[in-house]
């Protein structure tokens, strides 16, 4: 039998606690063996087993360690997931991938003459949502897509002590949300020509992003990528018109509020969201459109194939880069107020 890939997760706050351990725990052939954190309470009351270090070095100088996530502050990715590779580890970082670009584009040559696994965790690519969405565009029932929205709103009005809400790199709802939704964009419609970008502290003593409305634009098609804290009524999740019909989604993905709850992927009925989509046709009634189960564990089961050549990258360096130069430009467009195109960027 293979013997499991040993992993190591550097960062136990919200994204290593919620997101990473028990979807990397759930996954066959992968086990996760130390966190790195300043809590080790915190991570010794979930995972009893695993070791908790406190230094990511020791991490990184472990032959014992053959995978590593980073799981911690944005403004910290780069550094971590570059000495990661160049300790000979393979590396898989949390959304965003880097905060500029260029350091998204030096991770990825790196992990080319190192040889060494190298991915993002887009795991909203295994939405529920999104897979109904990505099967009903494919199929060509809408004809073709001219018009797209996707939503993510929340109603949070009081300004958090937390890092994503504080002044600083990377901080903000574009460097949290913003990575989602650009990519699910651009794995259902590839790159556009140029971005446009309004972004906007509305919350009272805000210190950072909390509303985008972000434009995508192609010769004849239209993305609309919009999330804001302050929205207390339901909005649709997406949106999308084509030249023979159109659909709309309600409703939020059900697996980040199961594993808030603790529970973890597997169990019995993971994934399954009870929201409809609707499915408007000419000269038809309006049609529900079941929505497919998510799963996130897909992505590391992907992760853990690629690491043993059965498969491939499930987020590639190259589709992060991608990612990451549309991020830039339509902050960049915020900024200055105008498009951007992406030759430009």
């Amino acid at each position: 039998m293979q013997p499991p890939i040993h992993v190591a997760l550097i960062g136990y706050g919200l994204a290593g606690q919620v997101f990473h351990a028990p979807v990397i725990q759930a996954v066959a052939g992968l086990r996760l063996v130390t966190v790195v954190s300043s809590q080790p309470e915190k991570v010794r009351a979930d995972w009893p087993e695993v070791w908790v270090s406190s230094s990511a070095e020791e991490v990184f100088s472990s032959p014992q360690i053959d995978l590593v996530v980073v799981a911690t502050p944005n403004s910290t990715h780069f550094e971590l997931a570059q000495q990661a590779l160049q300790a000979g580890k393979h590396v898989v970082v949390d959304k965003p991938f880097t905060i500029r670009a260029a350091e998204a584009r030096l991770l990825a040559e790196l992990a080319a003459v190192r040889g060494r696994l190298l991915s993002v965790y887009q795991n909203r690519r295994w939405d529920g949502d999104f897979l109904t969405v990505q099967e009903l565009v494919r199929s060509g029932l809408l004809g073709e897509v001219v018009h797209f929205e996707s939503h993510f709103d929340r109603y949070r009005p009081e300004v958090r002590p937390r890092w994503r809400e504080q002044a600083g790199p990377g901080s903000g709802l574009w460097y949290d949300l913003g990575p989602h939704l650009a990519d699910q964009a651009l794995q259902l419609f590839g790159p556009p020509q140029a971005v446009y970008a309004d972004m906007v502290q509305m919350r009272e003593n805000a210190q950072t992003t909390d509303y985008f409305h972000v434009l995508l634009r192609y010769p004849r098609r239209r993305i609309i990528l919009h999330a804001s804290a302050l929205v207390a009524a339901g909005s649709p999740r997406f949106v999308v018109h084509g030249t023979q019909g159109s659909f709309v989604k309600h409703g939020l993905d059900p697996q980040e509020d199961a594993l808030r709850q603790g529970l973890q992927p597997g169990r019995e009925g993971w994934g399954q969201d009870p929201s409809e989509g609707w499915l408007y046709r000419p000269g038809q009634s309006p049609q529900t459109i079941p929505t497919r189960p998510g799963d996130y564990s897909r992505f590391y089961q992907a992760v853990r194939d690629a690491i043993l050549q059965t498969g491939p990258n499930p987020v590639p360096p190259e589709q992060a880069v991608r990612l990451m130069e549309l991020i830039e430009a339509a902050q960049r467009s915020a900024i200055e107020r105008r498009e951007i195109s992406l030759e430009e960027a």
